[in-house]
């Protein structure tokens, strides 16, 4: 394949999360961009449960029960000459581990803000995650068609909560019952508002310069003087658009719009294809690589079971990093050395696929996947490079789980091994006991409803859980270590699926003791962090 066609391919990109706080908007946002990039003709939102109509990014039968996303969705769409993929990730913290792996597959956020809540605690810990990986960052605030805070003091709590300089790209007139329009700061034009359709189709909108007489007598004259005196303020004494400080997450332009009506998403959309970046230099373990090394490469980000629960389907997506994807190349699994045929490709809306033929750095792909894939796994044609580790977030709670039926022990075990490998939740096991009753943990309570309802309704088994009086896990390392010594009343000794012994403790106090007690012994996070003695493996012995 030729690199003027690669690197054309490459620009016309843009691989993005979206972000924010449970019920800040971020599922209907994703799906306006649908309903904008013409991928659907009416937009479900996950506010219409009584009319049928879900939010497409929202696939999973529990996320429609509940109207909450539960699982990263994958987006794909063509819009304005570009190739659109959404990361759809959920906002409630539960799932935070979920949305940290999408992050590090996108080349950018769209971070949603509620006008009248303004910064939240998962928004500023979601940013925190961005920020650290370097990547530019576009915020919608949303809901403007219901009354909220002031936008300068929105502005302001971007500036102080997350640290960032913001830009507005326009500026809305007036808020909730009084929301006449949006003033485009860059092209000095006015778009009026319209609060017919219920947001499910595109309203058209009248538009003109600030200075047109007609735009001018269809605001009312409090709202017009203020709106110049905010176009002033901002003129003098706010932030210098700059392309270079956005591209590299030092500045972030600011949007202003109503998700749910769909106002100020065309400018948004339009705004946006056009600044955010392409798919960018990575790192690997052997240094910087480039989107257009001819080389193909991607990683594993995500494992989905029983996507199509009918067919009982496991999907391992993977990111391209490099080069030009084929379908029924073949490719190395690098983690094994195996030769893999990547003849079943699928590219996605939400739930539903189709066959992809050739794919490039930037877009997402899904594999059939018979149990080899782990997330994280590098894929090359022939090099032995890895991309970056994907960290596993610590578990917080911790719960033993039973099946009822022991007829059923085949679907159990199965069920329970794939959607542990999904991630989500981690699997420890007591070393003196069988696998009918594995240790779960995971970073928020919500997860062990997730794996109850997806074990009972795909693979038709009845658990019950117990929840565990543990919230930290230290993986043990040493070399003169004798786990069984570690038992107390305050923790308990488990293995992980990679046989290592792990120590699930009460509370930090707990832990303190041990570290105290027992100073030849290491007490890890993870069982491979730089610097540390080999963890210690059951096949050590007791």
């Amino acid at each position: 394949m030729g690199s003027v066609k690669l690197m054309d391919s490459i620009k016309k990109r843009r691989t993005f999360a979206i972000i924010s706080h449970p019920d800040a908007g971020k599922t209907t946002l994703t799906e306006k961009f649908l309903l904008y990039g013409g991928a659907v003709r009416l937009a479900g939102t996950v506010k219409s449960r009584k009319s049928k109509q879900y939010a497409i990014s929202d696939w999973m039968e529990l996320e429609k029960q509940r109207g909450i996303s539960i699982t990263s969705s994958v987006l794909q769409f063509e819009y304005r000459g570009k190739k659109i993929n959404i990361l759809d990730t959920p906002g409630h913290q539960d799932f935070s581990e979920d949305t940290y792996r999408t992050l590090i597959a996108a080349d950018s956020a769209v971070m949603v803000i509620d006008s009248a809540k303004g910064i939240e605690a998962q928004t500023k810990k979601l940013f925190q995650v961005c920020r650290d990986r370097g990547i530019p960052i576009f915020t919608f605030v949303n809901k403007l068609d219901r009354h909220g805070k002031e936008p300068l003091e929105l502005l302001d709590e971007i500036e102080k909560i997350l640290g960032i300089n913001a830009y507005p790209m326009n500026w809305p007139i007036g808020m909730g019952s009084e929301f006449t329009g949006i003033y485009d700061r860059v092209n000095s034009e006015i778009e009026l508002y319209s609060g017919k359709g219920h947001g499910q189709t595109i309203i058209p909108t009248r538009s003109g310069d600030i200075t047109d007489p007609g735009l001018a007598e269809a605001i009312s004259p409090p709202l017009y003087k203020k709106l110049k005196e905010d176009i002033e303020l901002l003129d003098m004494a706010g932030y210098r658009f700059d392309i270079d400080l956005i591209a590299k997450g030092k500045l972030t332009p600011v949007y202003f719009g109503s998700a749910l009506t769909n106002f100020g998403l065309g400018y948004f959309l339009d705004s946006f294809v056009e600044l955010a970046p392409t798919p960018g230099d990575i790192k690997t373990s052997a240094g910087i690589i480039k989107p257009d090394l001819e080389e193909f490469s991607g990683f594993v980000f995500k494992i989905q079971a029983n996507m199509n629960p009918a067919h009982r389907d496991r999907i391992a997506f993977v990111r391209i990093c490099t080069g030009f994807f084929r379908r029924g190349m073949v490719v190395k699994h690098v983690p094994t050395g195996k030769i893999v045929r990547l003849s079943q490709s699928k590219q996605f809306m939400a739930q539903d696929c189709s066959i992809v033929d050739e794919a490039y750095p930037g877009d997402i792909i899904g594999l059939f996947d018979s149990g080899l894939f782990r997330i994280g796994d590098t894929l090359t044609e022939v090099s032995n490079f890895t991309f970056e580790d994907i960290p596993r977030f610590q578990p917080e709670f911790f719960a033993r789980v039973r099946l009822r039926d022991a007829m059923k022990r085949k679907q159990f075990i199965k069920g329970i091994e794939e959607l542990t490998e999904e991630g989500a939740v981690q699997r420890f096991r007591d070393p003196d006991a069988g696998v009918e009753a594995p240790i779960l943990g995971a970073v928020g309570v919500l997860q062990f409803d997730v794996i109850k309802y997806r074990l009972i309704h795909e693979y038709g088994v009845d658990i019950e859980l117990e929840n565990l009086p543990f919230t930290i896990a230290r993986w043990v390392a040493g070399e003169e270590v004798v786990p069984r010594d570690l038992s107390s009343s305050e923790n308990m000794v488990v293995v992980d699926d990679n046989d290592y012994y792990v120590v699930l403790f009460r509370n930090e106090w707990s832990l303190n003791w041990e570290i105290n007690k027992k100073k030849h012994i290491q007490f890890l996070e993870q069982p491979h962090l730089k610097g540390a003695k080999h963890a210690f493996k059951r096949t050590s012995g007791l």
